[in-house]
Protein backbone atom coordinates (compact mmCIF):
# COMPACT_ATOMS: atom_id res chain seq x y z
CA UNK A 1 0.00 0.00 0.00
CA UNK A 2 1.07 3.48 -1.17
CA UNK A 3 1.05 6.18 1.65
CA UNK A 4 -1.19 8.37 -0.71
CA UNK A 5 -3.47 5.40 -0.55
CA UNK A 6 -3.36 4.89 3.71
CA UNK A 7 -4.15 8.76 3.67
CA UNK A 8 -7.55 7.76 1.80
CA UNK A 9 -8.38 5.10 3.72
CA UNK A 10 -7.80 7.14 7.00
CA UNK A 11 -9.64 10.04 6.16
CA UNK A 12 -12.57 8.28 4.80
CA UNK A 13 -12.98 6.31 8.70
CA UNK A 14 -11.96 10.10 10.11
CA UNK A 15 -15.75 10.91 10.18
CA UNK A 16 -18.19 9.99 12.65
CA UNK A 17 -20.66 8.48 10.49
CA UNK A 18 -18.42 6.69 8.12
CA UNK A 19 -16.58 4.99 11.42
CA UNK A 20 -19.81 3.86 12.65
CA UNK A 21 -20.79 2.42 9.25
CA UNK A 22 -17.34 0.37 8.73
CA UNK A 23 -17.76 -0.83 11.92
CA UNK A 24 -21.23 -2.25 11.85
CA UNK A 25 -20.40 -3.57 8.56
CA UNK A 26 -17.27 -5.52 10.34
CA UNK A 27 -19.50 -6.65 12.73
CA UNK A 28 -21.93 -7.74 10.27
CA UNK A 29 -19.24 -10.13 8.12
CA UNK A 30 -18.71 -11.02 4.75
CA UNK A 31 -22.36 -10.67 3.89
CA UNK A 32 -22.70 -7.24 4.50
CA UNK A 33 -26.03 -5.23 5.29
CA UNK A 34 -28.73 -3.89 2.49
CA UNK A 35 -27.85 -0.22 2.21
CA UNK A 36 -31.90 1.03 3.72
CA UNK A 37 -30.68 -1.38 7.46
CA UNK A 38 -27.42 0.25 7.34
CA UNK A 39 -29.06 4.18 6.86
CA UNK A 40 -31.42 3.12 10.48
CA UNK A 41 -28.47 1.51 12.25
CA UNK A 42 -26.83 4.51 11.97
CA UNK A 43 -29.54 7.12 12.05
CA UNK A 44 -29.15 9.00 8.54
CA UNK A 45 -31.09 9.63 5.80
CA UNK A 46 -30.24 7.21 2.68
CA UNK A 47 -29.23 10.24 0.50
CA UNK A 48 -26.41 11.06 3.69
CA UNK A 49 -25.61 7.53 3.80
CA UNK A 50 -24.76 6.99 -0.04
CA UNK A 51 -22.14 9.40 -0.07
CA UNK A 52 -20.59 8.07 2.92
CA UNK A 53 -21.19 4.56 1.56
CA UNK A 54 -18.96 6.22 -1.89
CA UNK A 55 -16.40 7.26 0.02
CA UNK A 56 -15.44 4.40 2.11
CA UNK A 57 -16.02 1.97 -1.21
CA UNK A 58 -13.75 4.37 -2.68
CA UNK A 59 -11.13 4.18 -0.32
CA UNK A 60 -11.21 0.58 -0.91
CA UNK A 61 -12.68 -0.44 2.69
CA UNK A 62 -16.27 -1.48 1.08
CA UNK A 63 -17.50 -3.32 -1.69
CA UNK A 64 -20.84 -3.20 -3.23
CA UNK A 65 -23.15 -6.23 -4.81
CA UNK A 66 -26.84 -5.87 -6.06
CA UNK A 67 -29.34 -8.11 -5.69
CA UNK A 68 -32.73 -7.43 -6.97
CA UNK A 69 -33.86 -4.42 -5.70
CA UNK A 70 -31.39 -3.74 -3.07
CA UNK A 71 -27.65 -2.89 -2.42
CA UNK A 72 -25.58 -4.67 -0.21
CA UNK A 73 -22.33 -3.56 1.26
CA UNK A 74 -19.99 -5.27 2.93
CA UNK A 75 -16.28 -4.69 4.49
CA UNK A 76 -13.56 -5.58 2.01
CA UNK A 77 -11.65 -7.37 4.05
CA UNK A 78 -8.12 -7.61 2.18
CA UNK A 79 -8.52 -3.42 1.71
CA UNK A 80 -8.58 -3.63 5.69
CA UNK A 81 -5.88 -6.24 5.84
CA UNK A 82 -3.94 -4.18 3.90
CA UNK A 83 -4.43 -0.95 5.64
CA UNK A 84 -3.77 -2.67 8.95
CA UNK A 85 -0.50 -4.36 7.49
CA UNK A 86 0.51 -0.73 6.27
CA UNK A 87 0.45 0.53 9.95
CA UNK A 88 2.18 -2.41 11.54
CA UNK A 89 4.75 -2.47 8.86
CA UNK A 90 8.14 -2.62 11.01
CA UNK A 91 6.67 -2.90 13.97
CA UNK A 92 8.20 -2.32 17.56
CA UNK A 93 11.97 -2.30 16.03
CA UNK A 94 11.64 -6.31 15.60
CA UNK A 95 9.45 -7.18 18.57
CA UNK A 96 6.22 -7.97 16.80
CA UNK A 97 4.94 -9.21 20.36
CA UNK A 98 5.09 -5.71 21.51
CA UNK A 99 2.09 -4.62 19.28
CA UNK A 100 0.02 -7.84 20.14
CA UNK A 101 -2.95 -6.86 20.89
CA UNK A 102 -3.63 -7.41 24.66
CA UNK A 103 -6.10 -9.81 25.67
CA UNK A 104 -9.64 -9.18 27.39
CA UNK A 105 -10.79 -9.30 30.60
CA UNK A 106 -12.78 -12.03 29.79
CA UNK A 107 -9.60 -13.75 28.00
CA UNK A 108 -7.76 -13.61 31.59
CA UNK A 109 -10.77 -14.58 33.63
CA UNK A 110 -11.06 -17.64 31.23
CA UNK A 111 -7.37 -18.53 31.41
CA UNK A 112 -7.51 -17.90 35.27
CA UNK A 113 -10.72 -20.60 35.63
CA UNK A 114 -8.92 -23.25 33.61
CA UNK A 115 -5.46 -23.34 35.94
CA UNK A 116 -8.46 -23.59 38.46
CA UNK A 117 -10.07 -26.31 36.74
CA UNK A 118 -6.37 -27.95 36.00
CA UNK A 119 -4.80 -28.03 39.33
Amino acid sequence: MKNKDAIEALAALAQETRLKVFRLLVQAGPEGRPAGEIAQAVGVPPATLSFHLRELERAGLLLSRRESRQIFYATHYEGMRRLLDFLMQDCCNGHPEICSPEPSLADAADAAAERREAS
